[in-house]
């Protein structure tokens, strides 16, 4: 029987107290799509709720720390906090990284021992164009290829989208690779396949900007189609 899991690891563009003085002048970085992605969290809480998964979701700016990338990328830290003395970041990742990461994992882990397969959505958001180049994707499903389980739910799907909202434009693995550093890739790497499903979902950022009834169809038909995919 499978179990649903949502996270949303760059919910918001917070900064805690202690680090605000790293920030300063910075409100604008902060508020862009480099600070955190936008609409992600609306869609994670939306699918938590319809799923009746557990949510785990930060609302920390990824530019304090990157819960989507593993220690030692160069992109776990932002340039701001990479300027940082070392001890800063250490504590950066002591207070932030590591809690979120082992409550994501703690959770995944009850529910291997009571017998589920694992279904893991994690929520983000993708700029609509980025150096010029526009991305001309509505929803990116993000997937290991090499992990049966994963591209089969991705491909169902995809194809129920297509069933119930043929005007959506959504292509897997696009606009990154879904077998790139990430939360998902890590957790590949602790739950074998028959125990865990990791997909990144990801929604562009006009739609979500543009706000209205196109966002929240969006949304329920994102949640309703999973939803089938999953019963077939």
């Amino acid at each position: 029987m499978d179990a649903f899991i949502v996270t949303c690891e760059h919910g918001g563009n917070r900064v805690p107290a202690p680090y605000r003085r790293l920030f300063r002048g910075q409100r604008a970085l902060l508020d862009s799509h480099r600070g955190y992605d936008p609409g992600s969290l609306v869609m994670a809480k939306a699918l938590a709720r319809d799923l009746a998964a557990p949510l785990v979701a930060s609302t920390v700016s990824r530019l304090l720390i990157d819960l989507n990338r593993s220690i030692g990328h160069p992109q776990l830290f932002s340039a701001v906090t990479r300027a940082a003395p070392a001890q800063t970041r250490a504590q950066i990742v002591d207070q932030h990284y590591r809690p979120y990461r082992m409550q994501v994992e703690r959770l995944i882990r009850q529910a291997v021992a009571q017998g589920h397969r694992v279904i893991h959505i994690s929520s983000h958001s993708f700029i609509g164009e980025l150096d010029g180049k526009v991305r001309s994707t509505d929803v990116g499903l993000l997937y290991h290829p090499g992990r049966r389980g994963e591209a089969d739910v991705c491909a169902r799907w995809k194809e129920s989208l297509a069933a119930s909202a043929p005007e959506l434009r959504v292509r897997r693995n696009y606009p990154y690779a879904g077998k790139g550093d990430g939360l998902t890739s890590h957790l590949r790497a602790r739950f074998a396949q028959s125990h865990y499903v990791g997909i990144e979902l990801e929604v562009n950022q006009d739609i979500v900007l543009a706000a209205g009834r196109s966002w929240t169809a969006l949304r329920r038909r994102l949640i309703d189609s999973l939803g089938t995919t999953c019963a077939s």
